[in-house]
């Protein structure tokens, strides 16, 4: 072998090394400060046929509704008592991923983008609607937030075919003749800098959604991935103010999202590896 080519390899070596060093140091870095920002405050374990927990929505008083991705149903969890207190069915078996709350109604979202309406969803006389909105099992659709203020629900797709080095925010309405108008209204640039730490050879790959929600105080857009566990928060007109790496010892699968009116944030994980149980937990965002 020839010297130049050793001392090339060796270089490349080095790079690399170097790289991967600079990416870890990075990376714990960014975990010690989440640790810092972000205070888990309180715990509640979910029972196991919420083990694969994938939407939550702040309900009243004390209640949580969550949805999971094999059963048609809605679980309402008390988080004084520590346990579910009602569930209600309103589809069959199919992959729900978003619960968002308008009143008396409860709107699931399928992640093929099949959105479920469950008028007076408490009561004993519920009616249930389906609407199919721009979106398909391409888009794997995992999140839904309805925007008080404008009247729409939010959703980010996991997959966004439209755009493979970004990702939109989508405003969905229902519009004329039970139709259900959708239009992008952020996005977020996988290549941007805050988003630097997190890239990989795939851009697209970057950011998976998993939940997103509107802070009710701040107005501010939070976006939770559970992949590669992390938190965006971006400003109300889309812009990214931080990113928070999330600890997967602490946050095994975070797939839901909620805020109760007065401001108090709650994450849903998934059942981890670990111990195998599904958690409720209630973060102190410090900004």
């Amino acid at each position: 072998m020839k010297r130049t080519s050793l001392y090339t390899i060796l270089f490349a070596l080095a790079f690399i090394a170097l790289t991967a060093f600079t990416y870890f140091k990075r990376h714990k870095e960014n975990v010690a400060q989440t640790k810092t920002a972000l205070k888990i405050v309180k715990t509640w374990t979910l029972p196991a046929s919420l083990n694969e927990v994938s939407g939550i929505a702040w309900a009243a008083d004390n209640l949580i509704a969550c949805v999971q991705d094999e059963e048609g149903k809605i679980f309402l969890y008390d988080i004084v008592q520590h346990k579910v207190v009602q569930e209600i069915a309103f589809a069959d078996a199919g992959d729900y991923e978003g619960i968002s709350l308008v009143n008396d109604d409860a709107y699931v979202m399928r992640s093929d983008g099949l959105l479920y309406q469950i008028k007076n969803y408490r009561s004993a006389d519920r009616q249930v609607h389906s609407f199919q909105t721009a979106f398909n099992a391409d888009n794997n659709i995992e999140s839904l937030h309805y925007d008080a203020k404008q009247h729409t629900f939010i959703t980010i797709p996991k997959d966004d075919d439209k755009e493979e080095t970004s990702k939109n925010i989508y405003r969905v309405k229902e519009g004329q003749n039970g139709k259900w108008i959708t239009t992008p209204t952020f996005k977020i640039d996988m290549q941007a800098s805050e988003l630097k730490e997190f890239r990989g050879k795939k851009v697209a790959k970057t950011l998976s959604p998993s939940e997103l929600a509107i802070d009710p105080k701040s107005e501010d857009i939070l976006v939770l991935e559970g992949k590669n566990p992390k938190l965006l928060v971006l400003s109300a007109e889309g812009k990214i103010k931080q990113v928070y790496a999330l600890d997967k010892s602490l946050y095994a699968q975070p797939e839901g999202l909620t805020f109760s009116p007065d401001g108090r944030m709650f994450i849903a994980n998934e059942a981890g590896k670990k111990d195998g149980k599904a958690n409720i937990v209630e973060v102190r965002l410090n900004r």
